[in-house]
């Protein structure tokens, strides 16, 4: 343990960093591990299909263990919550957990979603107090899309969706997998309709998270050659970053407004400056998106400890962690077959 560790650790209050010198900011929880999508860079269905077995109910944490938890995040120096599946939007009566988790002092809302469900929904998540969104769009192409998707809908609803959270007052950010062979050819336009709408886009380098999505690193499209595509018929320029750990590297467009950002796990990595700890739909602290085991937080909720026991647990395991999987993506790492779901603790 270092000193600047030790003196955090005595100091309890103070936000822990980890042995990498990394602070711990951003919360990402998963409220179910359940999708209505097939996408097969997450959840294809040859391995998640009919006879699935998803979470139980009586496993999956509840609102009032949540709000709880993120709480203690926050007196960690948590700043960033973000609502996550599966498909959040499935979990009934998202809303109010929105409005509880608005209570808590000093930190950010935000929600990642496939935005089938946004067109209903968007209303009441922005009346409860959430500030942002962000929408999972692989192409506009609806032949492209559907079959990303695997669950025959169709990419005009998605678009109904963003359009009813730009009408209640949402900012839109919209995530776009790019996979080779499959929808890279779709990249400028999309682009260009997100820059039209005043959407910030984020590429995102397809990455082999868990062990059921098949990754090759032939399917993965650089994020340098994203940024090519596009710079070609609309000429962009680099951006610094607005924070340290922002995972994105950003690009803005000459001359004009509007930006893009890449998301380049593979090709490279930012490992370095992470600040994410992710929260599974049935109560496991985990690390890393690639992580293969996690902290059981749900039995020290469910049990009677109190929040300052549970708070000591939140730091130790931060204190202890070391991850870097992306820059150390090697032969070394491909036997870990036995990662995490991303469908299960979020992207």
């Amino acid at each position: 343990m270092t000193q600047q560790q030790a003196e955090v650790h005595d100091a309890g209050s103070v936000q822990p960093h980890d042995r990498l010198g990394r602070p711990l900011r951003d919360l990402r929880i998963s409220v179910t591990d359940r999708c209505n999508f097939r996408c097969r860079y997450c959840m294809p269905r040859e391995v998640f299909g009919s006879d699935w077995e998803f979470l139980p109910r009586d496993e999956i944490l509840s609102f009032e263990e949540i709000a709880r938890l993120s709480r203690i995040f926050a007196a960690q120096g948590v700043r960033k919550l973000r609502l996550t599946g599966g498909e959040p939007l499935l979990r009934s009566g998202l809303p109010a957990l929105v409005r509880m988790l608005r209570a808590i002092d000093g930190v950010d809302i935000a929600l990642t979603t496939n935005g089938s469900l946004l067109t209903a929904q968007a209303s009441a998540l922005a009346s409860a107090g959430l500030r942002r969104i962000t929408v999972s769009l692989d192409s506009l192409d609806d032949t492209v899309f559907r079959s990303m998707n695997d669950a025959g809908f169709g990419v005009d609803r998605v678009l109904e969706g963003i359009a009813a959270c730009s009408a209640a007052g949402l900012p839109v950010k919209i995530n776009c997998v790019v996979k080779r062979g499959v929808n890279e050819h779709t990249v400028v336009e999309l682009a260009r309709w997100a820059r039209e709408r005043g959407h910030i886009l984020r590429f995102i380098e397809y990455m082999d998270v868990g062990h059921s999505n098949g990754w090759r690193l032939d399917d993965v499209v650089p994020g340098a050659e994203i940024v090519h595509r596009i710079s070609t018929e609309m000429p962009l320029e680099p951006v610094d970053p607005n924070y340290r750990g922002e995972v994105a590297r950003r690009w803005r467009y000459s001359g004009g407004s509007g930006e893009i950002g890449v998301i380049t796990s593979v090709t490279q990595p930012f490992c370095g400056d992470c600040t994410r700890a992710r929260l599974s739909a049935d109560g496991k602290l985990y690390t890393c998106l690639f992580a293969a085991q996690g902290t059981d937080m749900r039995a020290r909720v469910r049990d009677g400890s109190s929040d300052d026991s549970i708070a000591a647990i939140v730091r130790e395991v931060w204190l202890a962690r070391e991850d870097r999987y992306s820059e150390l993506r090697s032969a070394a790492t491909d036997g870990l077959d036995k990662k995490v779901e991303m469908s299960y603790i979020g992207g």
